[in-house]
């Protein structure tokens, strides 16, 4: 059986005299301050199953508080529950107390893991209340920017992709060899043509070898399918070896459509010299969301562009994870809106990040009701269209700058600039995750004196 939190706290002592302890008990009299947020996280945790019945595992409150510790300090789980272990301060601040064995790194995992991005905004709304009642943010002036967050994948080379195709169809069908399927492995093969295209010279020479890769990849896919057949023949019984038959088959025929758009898009790249549009292009098998992120003559970047909003006290009231690579311009209004539906007004005073100018977009967010709004390139417009003033528009200019800052801050203290987690939803409650954290530090940080 589940709990929100303790009904008697357990024994802990007092925080340290040390400017993080400070730190983490004021961010833990913030989260005290709502204990309302915890119903909506214990219904993830707890999801369809009875909450009356079995162990009690870790609290909604033990759960979101390890949560913040993780992302804090950039801990993987290993070292999480390591530092749990280890330290006095962080098994008071996440309820543990001094006594009992903390929780381990594959229940900090299965955990942290429930707890949706819709639960992690929700507490983040929570906040931003809190923040509005105590004076640090009121909501009528922000900045908006957008930036890119890498997924967990290596460099998207054909050969790479290729090579992952067969690698893991193969220890797939290894799996499945106890329910008699029969294949042909080609992993050596495959993986002697991977290292031969890495290492030639020009185009003439990694032909032949990417036609070899693509027969040997051609040859894994059709033992895939028809595995499929024999494990889902097998996987009608309800018995446990059904089961794990069943599995097997979902897992294989999940990969088996991603090859064949992978062999596909290098046929078409490679032998065919075509151009695959970026929205058709796969660049990992295991992360199949992942856009392909270009901002202006910039690297290339994996991930999924994420769209901010900050406030003057360095809070991020909102915060929008894309999918594709929509333009900046076409993304303005929806914040003004979200703004709009999170405080009940639209804001006073908006500074933007120049990829978002454009006509259509001052009018309609003037249409809102913004009475300034500073674009950080004019793009033609007229200064006098925006502001009320020269003087304004340099003090919203230089206001602007101010969200490069949370960025950099977001990115190097609370990874926002990798996600480490798998799937897109996970992908999602990783970033609200990470700005959650960073928002309770900030807010803490405010509320004891120190600089945000």
């Amino acid at each position: 059986m589940r709990k929100r939190f303790h009904e008697q706290q357990p024994l802990t002592q007092a925080f340290l005299d040390h400017e993080h302890a400070r730190e983490l008990e004021a961010v833990s009299a913030t989260l005290d301050r709502m204990p309302d947020v915890l119903e909506r996280i214990e219904r993830d945790l707890v999801g369809s199953r009875s909450n009356e019945v079995g162990r009690c595992g870790m609290t909604a409150e033990q759960v979101l508080r390890a949560m913040v510790i993780k992302q804090l300090n950039g801990f993987s789980y290993a070292e999480l529950a390591f530092h749990l272990l280890d330290s006095r301060t962080y098994r008071s601040f996440c309820r543990f107390g001094d006594f009992g064995k903390p929780p381990s790194r594959s229940t900090l995992q299965e955990n942290i893991k429930r707890i949706s991005a819709e639960s992690f905004e929700s507490v983040n709304r929570r906040l931003l209340s809190l923040a509005e009642e105590d004076g640090i943010e009121k909501g009528r002036k922000i900045r908006i920017d957008t930036t890119s967050v890498e997924s967990n994948i290596h460099e998207p080379t054909d050969s790479l992709l290729l090579f992952d195709v067969n690698r893991v169809l193969t220890k797939k069908l290894k799996a499945s060899r106890r329910f008699g399927v029969v294949f042909k492995s080609h992993a050596r093969a495959a993986k002697r043509r991977t290292f031969a295209i890495q290492n030639a010279r020009s185009r003439e020479q990694r032909e032949p070898l990417y036609r070899s890769l693509l027969k040997i990849v051609e040859e894994t896919l059709l033992a895939s399918s028809i595995a499929v057949g024999m494990l889902e023949y097998r996987g009608n019984t309800e018995s446990r070896e059904g089961r794990e038959a069943k599995r097997l088959a979902n897992a294989i025929a999940h990969f088996w459509a991603v090859g064949e758009r992978v062999v596909s898009q290098t046929r078409r790249r490679v032998l065919d010299g075509e151009r695959v549009p970026a929205t058709e292009k796969v660049v990992s098998i295991f992360e199949t969301h992942t856009d392909i992120l270009v901002k202006g003559r910039r690297e290339v970047e994996y991930g999924h562009k994420v769209n901010l909003a900050v406030g003057k006290s360095s809070l991020v009231t909102d915060c929008v994870i894309e999918e594709g690579n929509p333009a900046d311009s076409t993304l303005a209004v929806k914040m003004i809106d979200r703004h709009r539906d999170l405080y009940g007004r639209p804001p006073c005073q908006v500074a933007a990040d120049g990829g978002y100018a454009s006509r259509d977009n001052l009018r309609e967010i003037k249409k809102r009701g913004v009475d300034d709004v500073a674009f950080a390139k004019r793009c033609g417009l007229s200064i006098n269209d925006m502001v009320k003033s020269i003087w304004v528009y340099k003090r919203l200019k230089r206001f602007r700058a101010g969200i490069e800052g949370v960025i950099s801050f977001l990115k190097r203290c609370f990874g926002l600039d990798r996600c480490t987690w798998r799937g897109f939803r996970s992908f999602q409650a990783y970033v609200w995750g990470s700005v959650l954290s960073a928002n309770l530090l900030i807010f803490a940080r405010h509320r004891i004196g120190a600089s945000p």
